[in-house]
């Protein structure tokens, strides 16, 4: 099928549909986005997958945000200050209401906390609120958070806190909670159908800024080319997850743009350092020499993302200027390969799922296999793909691609979950690494937190348990007279988008 036959077909399922809202009159009607899923979840605390977080965010307020230039501000939270290395005190806003017409108070927000971070609950994101140890509200405007220890990224982390209300989640349940959520955010929820979209209202009482659309629908568009003939033909005003080429065909297009911007979410090479081959440090070693990340970027991501050497992205803190990491040198990757005989030989499976670019993930492969690695794809679905990825070194694959955000643009949300023996996803042990994580994360010093950090790349780019690749951009496709800038946490607010005139 061509482009344009596409583009005409799309615009015909959304007219049948009623969907085909194009900026004139999502302006004054709906705003419609295609994701690439549905949302798993719409209880914030329960799911933190892209599909689900562009929604529900919309929905919730959080404790504190971060402003399009990535700095920490307030949101629920007016004010803060720390009255001890284990204490940090917030003043809440007292004219905020849910969408039930309930008052949020320091009930709501100590609610939320304990709920996130209890274990029996189960949250996905509880290694990243595990420091926390109590909440107590203080008055019904100020709340205290009590961690175990230092904790340097709290702010960071808490930027994704969702508050919920206490009496509407009891009242319920979980369940009832996830399929009909109440928040006090800029949108409203209003439906749900499994496999088609979920719909939002503007929330005309918001305390903050007021959002343009009156209407929002997400639907879950799986293929790219079809959220992007969706776009081209305005059935849809936002669409995520564009490649290079995408963006190439949308430079022409008369009324839609492509909106490019550098994220904190790095590309990286996972290795199981624990089995055969790679509990051998040179094949390590050899695998960093084999990947060419510049030919990747330049050949399959139209030049937009860029190589690093750590295991973060400037947009992070932890980042480490001057760290020198193994350069692509095929000689070398054959010649340490031919030096440790038939252990290289063994077949190596490379874990992946359907979400990530497989042209890189064919390209990692190609390249260690030129390298003299016997490395097969192992294919999944995101669901089996994170199970896995999960379950520590003794079932992980020997190889893995990833891409990870913490979306909270510090690197103990990034590198001491992918490299600490505590976590799941850590297929590494090293004592030392451990201890530099441990020693990062204890401490309100940033000097020394940098230090740390500096120590963990070193370990990484001499040891090898990861092949940091590159910083990953963020491609959506918009109407052409929408304004939008893309964030380094790829968050989707929608009442800081607007319509040009």
């Amino acid at each position: 099928m061509s482009r344009v036959s596409k583009a005409a077909a799309a615009f015909l399922v959304a007219t049948a549909l009623g969907l085909a809202a194009g900026p004139a009159l999502a302006a004054k009607d709906r705003f419609v986005v295609d994701l690439v899923n549905e949302p798993s979840s719409l209880d914030p605390q329960v799911q933190w997958n892209p599909d689900s977080y562009y929604v529900y965010r919309n929905i919730f307020d959080n404790l504190v945000t971060r402003d399009d230039k990535g700095e920490i501000i307030p949101q629920v939270a007016t004010a803060w200050k720390q009255v001890s290395d284990t204490e940090i005190e917030f003043d809440l806003r007292s004219d905020i209401a849910f969408h039930d017409g309930s008052k949020l108070t320091a009930d709501d927000v100590v609610y939320s906390v304990k709920r996130i971070t209890d274990p029996k609950f189960a949250s996905p994101q509880l290694g990243q609120f595990d420091k926390i140890t109590d909440a107590i509200a203080l008055s019904p405007t100020k709340v205290k958070l009590v961690t175990a220890g230092p904790y340097p990224a709290l702010l960071a982390q808490l930027v994704k806190l969702s508050i919920v209300p206490k009496a509407v989640v009891e009242a319920v349940g979980k369940d009832a909670f996830n399929l009909k959520p109440v928040g006090s955010g800029p949108y409203k929820f209003e439906s749900w159908q499994r496999g088609v979209n979920v719909q939002l209202s503007r929330n005309d009482a918001y305390w903050g800024t007021k959002a343009p659309f009156p209407t929002v629908i997400f639907r879950a568009v799986p293929d790219a080319a079809t959220r992007l003939a969706n776009l081209q033909a305005g059935a849809s005003d936002l669409v995520v997850t564009l490649d290079a080429d995408q963006a190439g065909q949308l430079k022409s297009a008369p009324k839609a743009q492509a909106l490019i911007g550098l994220t904190e979410r790095v590309a990286y090479v996972r290795l199981n350092t624990t089995k055969p081959p790679f509990d051998n440090p040179k094949l390590r070693l050899a695998a960093a020499y084999a990947i060419d990340k510049q030919a990747m970027i330049d050949g399959l991501l139209g030049g937009y993302d860029k190589p690093v050497p750590e295991l973060l992205t400037p947009a992070i803190f932890g980042w480490v200027d001057g760290i020198k990491a193994p350069e692509h040198d095929l000689a070398k990757a054959k010649a340490l390969i031919a030096e440790a005989g038939p252990a290289a030989k063994a077949e190596i499976d490379l874990s992946t799922a359907p979400v990530f670019d497989q042209r890189i993930v064919q390209a990692i492969q190609q390249m260690l296999t030129e390298a003299g690695f016997n490395v097969k794809i192992a294919m999944s679905d995101m669901a089996t793909y994170l199970k896995r990825a999960q379950a520590g070194p003794e079932t992980t694959s020997l190889l893995s691609f990833g891409r990870w955000s913490c979306a909270c643009q510090d690197a103990d949300g990034v590198l001491f979950p992918l490299l600490h023996k505590s976590s799941g996803w850590s297929a590494y042990r090293n004592p030392k690494m451990d201890a530099l994580l441990e020693e990062a994360r204890a401490t309100l010093d940033n000097g020394k937190r940098l230090a740390a950090y500096k120590q963990v790349h070193e370990i990484v780019a001499t040891d090898v348990p990861v092949v940091p690749l590159y910083q990953a951009v963020v491609i959506y496709g918009a109407a052409k007279n929408l304004t939008f800038q893309p964030t380094p946490n790829e968050s989707m607010f929608l009442n800081r988008m607007s319509w040009k005139d």
